[in-house]
């Protein structure tokens, strides 16, 4: 045999041993995975809707894997702070990032430190929903086209506050004032609990407000709902009309719920993270625990789910410009 021929045995020893180990190591990522506890990182404040996502997953990954799962809130910097500190994390997939629609609007209006589109990898979606506008019932009205007549009657008067500059919350609250030709001026608060508290208080006038964190106010009559954003009723507050149906035609928005694992994340464990996940949403009590919040179990691959982040980043980047909004608002 040549010395060439050598060569080229050698080479393509070398080269199926690789091969081989490579599929050795996805297979043993996705056999192994996971082996240690997992951290669950929510960017708002515990009490929030992506902490509760997080914290209704969380438990059943524990019972089918064994493994502690472990809610960790970093809340603050629009988000960034615990946002970056998942993205500076191993790319083992034992730290999560549970997100809501507001991560594709953050980056829209200031920089970040990191791409939401390259430094991330998608995992599961858990939920979607609608958001409903309530306000303190000593506001002088009970329905959509009362607010709108007493905000135009009071321009730049009226307040509603939001879970943060860039979140679905801030955005609505501009995008009701594009929708409705009124001005109601934006105050920011670090997640969703904080805003809905003062709101209840009567420190501020109304809030567009996940369900989940609402519903409970509204049927003991602390706040007044005026309207949801989706295209039809929530099943948890049949009473409350779409902002459609109340006269506001083009108001709508959803929102939806995720995790999200560091971009170099093996696929095998992002797969098998979806896999589970997607069993997870399939249980009743889980489906019930979601409908009782007005919300609904949303499956999607994490492709799909890659997707639906692109598109949504565009789409909410065309609102922002459109209506001119600034984070400092």
């Amino acid at each position: 045999m040549t010395v060439k021929s050598n060569r080229c045995a050698a080479l393509t020893r070398h080269i199926s041993a690789g091969l081989l180990l490579g599929l050795s190591a996805s297979a043993d990522a996705q056999t192994i995975y996971p082996s240690k506890p997992i951290r669950i990182v929510s960017p708002y404040p515990a009490g929030g809707t992506t902490d509760i996502m997080a914290r209704l997953v969380g438990p059943k990954l524990t019972e089918a894997w064994g493994q502690p799962v472990i809610v960790d809130n970093r809340p603050g910097g629009n988000t960034v702070i615990g946002t970056e500190a998942m993205v500076k994390s191993p790319a083992d997939g034992y730290t999560l990032l549970s997100i809501l629609s507001s991560h594709v609007i953050v980056p829209n209006l200031a920089p970040t430190p990191y791409d939401v589109i390259k430094d991330f990898a998608a995992v599961a979606t858990i939920a979607n929903t609608q958001l409903v506008l309530v306000i303190h019932p000593s506001l002088p009205a009970r329905n959509l086209q009362q607010l709108i007549a007493l905000a135009k009657s009071k321009p730049g008067q009226l307040n509603y506050g939001s879970g943060g500059s860039g979140t679905v919350t801030h955005l609505a609250g501009e995008f009701f004032n594009m929708q409705a030709g009124v001005k109601t001026q934006h105050i920011p608060y670090k997640g969703s609990i904080p805003a809905l508290t003062d709101t209840v208080g009567g420190q501020i006038h109304m809030y567009y407000s996940p369900p989940i964190v609402a519903i409970g106010h509204i049927k003991s009559g602390r706040l007044v709902a005026l309207a949801s954003t989706g295209d039809s009723r929530l099943t948890a507050l049949p009473a409350v009309p779409t902002a459609g149906e109340a006269g506001l035609k083009g108001f709508a928005l959803n929102v939806w719920y995720g995790f999200l694992a560091q971009v170099a994340t093996p696929r095998p464990v992002i797969d098998k993270l979806s896999t589970e996940i997607t069993r997870i949403l399939s249980l009743p009590d889980i489906r019930e625990k979601l409908s009782s919040q007005g919300m609904d179990p949303f499956i999607s691959t994490p492709d799909q789910f890659a997707a639906l982040i692109k598109t949504d980043h565009a789409k909410y980047a065309n609102i922002i410009k459109s209506a001119k909004i600034k984070l400092e608002q």
